[in-house]
């Protein structure tokens, strides 16, 4: 079973969306949204079964140019 998780996003100042352009080409987000605010960008991701967590997220968002910082949320058992 996968892991999802809900990461904020904070850009550079005037690069949002170029940030969210490049999230979208990766195709690793399950949602998108643009918010006000801390932080520019929510995502939900799914992290495949069997992936550590911190190492998919390094790998596949953090490298992004224009990214400043991150908060990743985790979920557990769903009610």
């Amino acid at each position: 079973m996968s892991t999802c998780v809900f990461i904020q996003i904070r850009c550079k100042p005037g690069t949002t969306y170029k940030v969210a352009e490049e999230i979208a080409l990766r195709e690793i987000h399950s949602e998108l949204y643009s918010t006000s605010g801390e932080y520019d960008l929510l995502m939900k991701l799914y992290i495949p079964e069997g992936e550590d967590v911190g190492k998919f997220i390094n790998d596949h968002l953090l490298k992004i140019p224009n990214i400043e910082r991150s908060l990743t949320t985790m979920t557990f058992k769903v009610f």
